[in-house]
This record gives structure tokens, C-alpha cells and sequence, in this order.
């Protein structure tokens, strides 16, 4: 059955390999991306794939809080439902890492910008829907302070931190949800050869296909039917805990109260 799922990051790597095969299952697709050009190109190349499939294209710059606002009401202005929410965008490395927030880049575009978005698309999911989260294997002790500091962190360390945090918040909204939608995060798989990963470890990696077919599966597939709230590994190839941090129901609640408080603040 078609259903309107919306990717982010879906001009390259797993983000845009995932969008051709919900195009090939005949899905409705909203794509992000942060490069117009590339945002038109993408959406030509996946009606090439299935003409009769509906793309359309939302453009945001995922470290300015502000833009991601901005796109994430204009959706909830012009459609009725979505079905599947992939938060796939993300960033390991950057020239410069201080946003216009005065975040690190890897808060806002892994961990904040993907709760901005979910948070005001709410109304438009049901029940049935999911939310997949693209966490990593990466994943390091963070808590509210951290997301606030100004302290300069090593790449890794700040991008494992962002990726144990979409995971908690991820447990969180999924508790105090009960399921409506589900919150599934997810491992798509480790040092995959994505843009990310080549230029940060200049490296080819394992084949892209991986992380696309498992974010395709929590997105749409029955066997993630009831998988609210859960973490699944793609490397082994099963649900399984996180982070013991991530199990500690308080530090997630701290953590998500911290990014509601931010957003007071910049939004």
C-alpha cells in the first residue's frame, strides 16, 4: 500500500538510495536536502524511476534551527498526514562546528533539527506511524550540559554524543507517546560508503545498500510493527540496547527537557 514518507539527507548516500526504493514500492515521497540544485535533480532522477509517483522537494539548512521551523510548519500546512517520518540527515565533520545558534553542528543537525522537525509534524501522525531516527554504533554519555556548551569536542566524540542523544529523546517521546507514532532508532550500519564516511575516514566502506534496505524496513516493513521505543543494531542485525545511558529513563527526560528549552530560546 503507498504511503507519504518524508526522508531527510535525501540527496546522497543512504538517505538518497532508500528514497529509490520507496519510489520502486510506489510510495509518495517528501525528500529534504540542503542544496536546491541537487534537491531537483534527486526528485527528476527518482520520477525517471516511477513516473507515476509524487516527489516533492523541501529545502532546509539543518544547522539554523530557524529554517528547519520554517520547512517543518510549511508541511504541516499542506498535508493531512504522513505516514513515515526518516530522520537521515546528519554530519560527522565540518569546517567550521559553531552554528548560528551557537550550537556544535553535531547537536543541531544530528540530534536537534530531526526533534524539531518530528515535534511540529506530530498532529499529521497517527497511530501506524513511524518515526525512524539514524543513530550510529558511535554512541558516547551526553546529557543536557553538554548540548549547551560552548566546549570545543574532537569529532567523534561530539558526533557519538549526537547520536546517543537522538536515541534518548527517541525513548522519551516514545514513553510519553505510547506509541502514537512509534519511535524507532536505528543503526544503519557501520562505516558504510557514504560522502560522510569517505571524508572523514578516507575510505571507501561497505556497500550504501545496507543502511537504505534497513531504513526502508523501519519504515515500512511488519516486522517493526511494534517496535516502539526500541534501538535496532544493523550490525548484527537485531534489536538490541543502546548505550546503558539511553536505558536510564531520567537522563532521557532531562535531555529532551534541556532541547525544549533551547528552542524556547532560539525559536
Amino acid at each position: 500500500m503507498s504511503s507519504v514518507i518524508l526522508i531527510t539527507g535525501a540527496t546522497d548516500g543512504i538517505g538518497k538510495l532508500c528514497a529509490q526504493q520507496m519510489v520502486n514500492a510506489g510510495h509518495r515521497l517528501l525528500i529534504h536536502g540542503r542544496n536546491d540544485k541537487k534537491l531537483t535533480d534527486t526528485a527528476a532522477e527518482l520520477n525517471d524511476i516511477a513516473s507515476d509517483s509524487v516527489v516533492a522537494t523541501l529545502s532546509a539548512d539543518f544547522s539554523n534551527l530557524k529554517d528547519v521551523a520554517a520547512m517543518a510548519q510549511s508541511v504541516a500546512s499542506r498535508y493531512d498526514h504522513i505516514d513515515a517520518v526518516i530522520n537521515n540527515a546528519g554530519v560527522f565533520n565540518a569546517t567550521d562546528t559553531r552554528t548560528v545558534d551557537g550550537l556544535d553542528i553535531r547537536y543541531a543537525v544530528n540530534t536537534i533539527a530531526p526533534y524539531v522537525l518530528t515535534k511540529t509534524l506530530l498532529p499529521l501522525l497517527n497511530n501506524s506511524a513511524r518515526v525512524v531516527n539514524v543513530s550510529s554504533a558511535a554512541q558516547d554519555t551526553v546529557n543536557g550540559r553538554d548540548l549547551e556548551s560552548n566546549q570545543a569536542l574532537s569529532d567523534m566524540d561530539a558526533y557519538s554524543k549526537s547520536k546517543l542523544a537522538i536515541i534518548m529523546w527517541s525513548r522519551h517521546l516514545a514513553r510519553e507517546l505510547n506509541g502514537n507514532p512509534s519511535f524507532i532508532a536505528v543503526n544503519p550500519g557501520s562505516l558504510l560508503g557514504t560522502k560522510m564516511v569517505k571524508e572523514a575516514f578516507g575510505m571507501d566502506g561497505k556497500s550504501v545498500t545496507i543502511g537504505a534496505d534497513i531504513l526502508q524496513k523501519a519504515a515500512t516493513d511488519k516486522a517493526f510493527a511494534n517496535a516502539n521505543g526500541c534501538y535496532f543494531d544493523n550490525d548484527s542485525g537485531s534489536f538490541s540496547d543502546p548505550h546503558p545511558h539511553a536505558l536510564n529513563d531520567a537522563a532521557c527526560t532531562e535531555l529532551t527537557a534541556t532541547v525544549d528549552a533551547l528552542l524556547e530560546r532560539i525559536l
